[in-house]
Formats: structure tokens, C-alpha cells, sequence
């Protein structure tokens, strides 16, 4: 799996999945646990996972929706 997205916005995490699932392409949120754990100071972000073949449609479809992917850089 991929990581597109990596965000401490839960509004822009759901954005984004929507705009996948209309796509009709599977996304994976990974860190939820964790990121629920540290309450609400955004010390962990949530990454948002698809698989290795969808990844760069995914990230296209995610600027086109006005959202930056995750470029591989620390957050």
C-alpha cells in the first residue's frame, strides 16, 4: 500500500476518501487508534493508505479535488 495523504484534519481526511470513493477506488485510513489515543492536540496525523496500482490516480484525483498528496516528506 501507498500513502497519499497524511493529515491531522479529520474534514479533509473525509474529503478526501469521498472523493476516492466516487473514483471507485479503496482507501485505508491507518493511525486512527493512535491518533484518537493523544486526544486532540494533532501530534499524529492519519495517513490515508490505497494500493500500489491506484496510487498515482489517486494522488491525481486528490490535487484535481484541491487537496496536496503526500509527497514522502516528514510531516
Amino acid at each position: 500500500m501507498i500513502e497519499i495523504l497524511r493529515t491531522i484534519n479529520p474534514v479533509d481526511l473525509s474529503y478526501a476518501q469521498a472523493l476516492l470513493k466516487d473514483a471507485s477506488i479503496e482507501s485505508h485510513v491507518f493511525d486512527t487508534n493512535a491518533s484518537v489515543i493523544e486526544g486532540s492536540i494533532g501530534a499524529i496525523p492519519r495517513r490515508l493508505m490505497v494500493i500500489d496500482e491506484d496510487a498515482a490516480t489517486a494522488k491525481e484525483i486528490l490535487s484535481k479535488g484541491g487537496i496536496e498528496p503526500y509527497d514522502g516528506k516528514p510531516f
